[in-house]
């Protein structure tokens, strides 16, 4: 069994390739740093690093170990704050963003149960964009998002709204007239892509790549934010499914959205990090459950 200061600085000189650097970092000599990699090459039974007098690099089967510890170590520090977290209770500071306007409303009834059921936990709300949702999960600076599902990749919380779809066009497009359309208009007009950065199950999703009867879409231009990619709509460059939001929250005299009769509803919800899934998020999450079940007024 390793022992978690020859764990420790075995992966941190796996990064630095620097015994100096490494000592620094863990605030010990470069004797420690040494004697206790020699240990552990020993129990190996071969080298973990090359060293040369201007080079430190890995093995093969120093590598090998990095890649097999560090998902270890990480699952362990992630039980460790979990279990921290369970002892102390729902207190300290928990970050939320939404992305849309539209899921600020709800947000914040679930914001207003989530306090009310712990006070001493601080709730932080800010607002996303299309471009740095996802990372402001992975760094981080955001513990619990509300946005659209699918969101790939992160842990999914229960449906805080639901909304039909409606196809936005510009005002003189040759759609705008109608009181409905099917999900097979698509295979007829360019379709306004989201920005590179949004996944992929997400794209699918919204702007398909085909229709239920399996005709190709046509793309369109890419937008950096949603505003542009209205904006684009307006411009006669293609059409976009969007949720029926749209309507209230940007309503422009030079589009028109047409309600989609075959398109499954969007749902919208909590999402976040799976190793991130700490009694505060676990709570907040408990919170848009009960917001979710009572009785209210989708905006």
């Amino acid at each position: 069994m390793l022992e978690r200061v020859e764990i420790e600085i075995f992966l941190t000189l796996a990064e630095e390739l620097h015994f100096g650097r490494t000592a620094e970092r863990l605030r010990v000599t470069t004797g420690r740093v040494s004697q206790l990699i020699k240990k552990l090459e020993r129990r190996i039974g071969g080298p973990l690093f090359e060293r040369t007098s201007r080079t430190v690099r890995l093995t093969a089967v120093g590598r090998q170990l990095a890649e097999d510890l560090v998902p270890l170590v990480t699952a362990m520090e992630d039980a460790l704050r979990r279990a921290a977290d369970a002892s102390r209770g729902v207190t300290g500071e928990l970050r939320v963003a939404f992305l849309g306007e539209w899921t600020a409303p709800a947000l914040l009834r679930a914001v207003g149960l989530f306090s009310r059921r712990h006070p001493d936990c601080r709730v932080e709300v800010r607002e996303v964009q299309l471009s740095d949702s996802r990372a402001s999960l992975r760094d981080g600076s955001v513990d619990v998002l509300i946005a659209s599902y699918p969101f790939d990749g992160m842990a999914c919380g229960p449906a805080l709204l639901t909304e039909p779809r409606v196809l936005a066009v510009g005002a003189v497009h040759p759609l705008a007239g109608e009181r409905s359309v099917s999900l097979e208009v698509l295979a007829e007009h360019p379709v306004v892509q989201y920005p590179e950065v949004t996944s992929a199950g997400f794209k699918r999703d919204r702007t398909p790549d085909r229709t239920p009867s399996g005709r190709p879409v046509p793309k369109g231009p890419a937008g950096r934010s949603f505003s542009e990619m209205l904006t684009l709509v307006a411009m006669g460059r293609g059409v976009l499914p969007v949720g029926e939001h749209a309507r209230r929250y940007y309503p422009r005299p030079d589009v028109s959205y047409i309600p989609i009769h075959d398109a499954q509803p969007i749902e919208r919800g909590p999402v976040w990090m799976e190793r991130n899934s700490t009694e505060r998020v676990r709570a907040f999450v408990r919170a848009v459950a009960d917001v979710a079940a009572m009785p209210a007024t989708i905006t």
